[in-house]
Formats: structure tokens, sequence, C-alpha cells
């Protein structure tokens, strides 16, 4: 109760809830698998909030996990069971601090909240004729916070990079209170600890992101959206190369084996635009590519497609409904997973793991034999350039097994976790 009331007086009493009911949905993750009791859930509404919440918790050894739009997968941004027991832990939401400037057309800028989602960046960029370098499908909840904090990735990466290199400008807090970092959004900042590069991907460990001055880029009125049906992921890898040489308009390139658009068919009660039953020795895949310029793609896209051996079937839409029906067989596939994983009673397993584009099929090899081995379903996705693959597994029995036998192979081929 001490606590309680100490934090109330910093951030006022309807924002620290201390009821087991309102706790609840920040102690467990979106899978359902993680979950951790805390003390409380503070939700500070400005980086002065910020500041001294972590300076009262510093001085009296209490445990902070911060805490964005809860979208995570593998258990980072929720208390770890059992931790109560032995220290006093709280849930530090950044969703309070939602404020979004102006945006700065004359330097492609703007600066935001930690709280604030991907799609309301996304709409402030839009109002003004740019766009945001990142998206990705949980971007009507994800944040600025969260999405710095992991450095996360998505959709555009092959053609803008991970969401380091969106960062200009950022404010966060030290454990002890202390506030650092700058919003200026200065492109020749050389001086000193250069803290948007230390504290992208720190994952929480470092400091309390609170605010960040973000790049923008040109908004593409033209774009381009194709599912391709592929013999088998050397055929696709080297598509992926000739898509990256010659079109200056590739802005995606997502990978989905059978498994996830089947699974994502049925959920829509849909079948799948291309079809996936025939490929190669390893089994086919679907590319999702999609192209976006001031002028129409699609016959550059096609161009390049069409020289290409293995590629069996496509599916293109410019637009309307036929696009978004392309584009929810990549951005709804979790929506499918967890849907699956509700109707089974048991959550998702999910390893999140990136290797070099050429030793993708191993990856795949040992999570396979590793879901087999105790008759779990493996749906399997990602992204092609950047050989960040999704391994989802359904009814994985004991998923700590499944963890020794893929991640020792995504280490020894050069990859990380």
């Amino acid at each position: 109760m001490a606590l309680v009331e100490a934090l109330s007086r910093i951030v006022g009493s309807d924002h620290v809830l201390a009821d087991a009911d309102r706790r609840a949905s920040f102690e467990t993750d979106w899978t359902g698998r993680y979950t951790g009791a805390c003390s409380a859930v503070v939700r500070p509404g400005s980086t002065a909030d910020v500041s001294q919440v972590l300076r009262h918790c510093s001085d009296h050894d209490v445990a902070v996990v911060t805490q964005a739009g809860n979208t995570g997968l593998v258990g980072g941004g929720v208390p770890r069971a059992g931790d109560s027991g032995h220290r006093t832990t709280i849930v530090l939401s950044t969703r309070r601090l939602d404020a979004i400037s102006d945006v700065d057309s004359s330097s492609m800028q703007v600066t935001a909240g930690a709280g604030v989602t991907i799609a309301d960046w996304q709409r402030a960029a839009r109002t003004h004729g740019l766009d945001t370098p990142v998206d990705f499908a949980a971007r009507d909840s994800a944040t600025i916070g969260g999405a710095i904090a992991t450095n996360a990735g998505g959709s555009r990466v092959v053609r803008f990079g991970t969401m380091r290199r969106q960062v200009v400008g950022i404010e966060a807090v030290l454990a002890d209170g202390t506030i650092v970092g700058s919003l200026a959004g200065l492109a020749k900042e050389t001086v000193g600890v250069h803290w948007p590069s230390l504290l992208s991907g720190s994952e929480g460990t470092l400091a309390v992101i609170t605010a960040a001055r973000l790049r923008l880029v040109p908004h593409f009125g033209q774009v381009t959206t194709m599912l391709a049906a592929i013999d088998d992921i050397e055929s696709a890898v080297v598509l992926l190369a000739a898509l990256r040489q010659e079109l200056g308009s590739l802005d995606s390139v997502e990978v989905m084996w059978p498994e996830a658009v089947e699974l994502v068919a049925a959920h829509l009660g849909s079948s799948s635009p291309v079809d996936l039953l025939a490929g190669g020795a390893s089994g086919p895949v679907a590319l999702l590519v999609e192209c976006a310029d001031h002028v129409d793609p699609t016959a550059d896209l096609h161009a390049v497609v069409s020289a290409i051996d293995g590629v069996a079937e496509t599916a293109v839409a410019a637009g309307g409904p036929q696009r978004e029906h392309l584009l929810a067989f990549r951005d709804r596939i979790t929506e499918a997973i967890a849907a699956a994983a509700a109707s089974s009673g048991t959550p998702t397993y999910k390893l999140d793991v990136a290797v070099p584009v050429g030793s993708i099929d191993s990856v795949l090899d040992a999570a396979r034999s590793a879901a087999a081995a105790q008759q779990a379903r493996l749906v399997p996705f990602g992204h092609l350039a950047e050989g960040n693959l999704h391994l989802n597994f359904l009814d994985a029995a004991t998923p700590d097994e499944i963890a020794d036998a893929v991640l020792p192979v995504v280490a020894d081929l050069g990859g990380t976790i």
C-alpha cells in the first residue's frame, strides 16, 4: 500500500492499477503463454512522471517491467512468473505518452510519444502527403516505444531498414530517473553518445524510452501487390536477388509456407489465390511482393518475375478488395494462429529468429523435426530479405525441447534470436 500511495502521488490515483482484475491484461502477453504478477500497473503521463517513478523504484528496490502496446509474442513485456515472490515488481505502461507533434515536411520528421501507435504515426504522416518507413500487422496497437526498444522490422525493412534507422532523436529515462537524449533530430549529430543507436533494440535494459523524433518517407500513390507460388525456397531467394537489383520500387518481400497460407484461408473461410500443392524437393513457398512508386510499377514487377524459373503461379492486384484479399494472407497470419491456439486450448509457442538468407531451409528442417518429435503443428512465415523467420508451434507439449533443438542451429548458422 505504501508503494501504491507513493506512485499515486506522482501520476494520480487513477493511473495506478492495483486491483488484480485491472492488472490482469498487463500481466499476460498476447499469446497467453507468458504471465507473471506485479504489485501495480503505473501509467505515467509525461517524461517527468517517468523520471519520478523510476527514481522512487530505484530508491526502494522495486523492479520495473516497461510495457508498450503488449503486442509482443515472446514474453518480453510482462512480469516473469515467480519474480513477484522475490522482489516487488511494477509494470510501467507507456500508453499515455501518446502526444504527436505536427509533421515537419521540410525535414520529413515528426516527434511522437512512446505510446503513439504505428497506425497513428502513419496517419499523421499521410495527412501531409508522407508515409512511415515501418509498417506491420499490429500497427493499430503496437507503439513507437515498443518498436524502438525491440528494433522492430516489419514488411518495409527491405526498402527502409529496421526501426533503428528511423530514429533521429530520442528522449529516455535511466533507472535512477536521469533524463537523457534529444528530440532535435539533427542529421549530423556527432558529439557524445548517440542515444538513438544505443537504445534502439535495447529491450528495456538500459532506459525507458518516452519520446522519439522519427524519420518520414515519401508516400507512393501507386502500389502493386503480387502473391506468387514458388517451387521452393531456393527459387524464392533467386527471385529476391533479381527484385532487389532491378526494382527501385521494391517495398516488401514476405515469405509464407503452405501451413501459414492454408491456416489463413481456413480462418477467412476462403481459399488461397495461388496453388501451393506442387513444388520442388524442399516444398513450395508463397511470396507476397509489394512495389510502390509514383508511377505504376506493375509492368516492371511482371518483367522481373517472368524471367525467373520456379515461379509457378501469381495473383496480382493494384488496389481495392483484390489487394486487401492478398494482403490478408500476410497481415492476418498471427490472428489465425491465435484463433487456432484458442480452439486447441494450448497457447502458441513462438521463436523469432534471423539467419543468413541462404540458410533458411536449414532452420526450417530443424523446426519441422522439433515439431514432429512432439506432434506439434508448425506454422512458419517471415521476412525473406532479412532471413527473419517467425516459427509458430501449435499444441507444443514441451516448448523448451523445441528451443533446445532449434536455437543452437540458428546460432551455428551465424543467426540471431
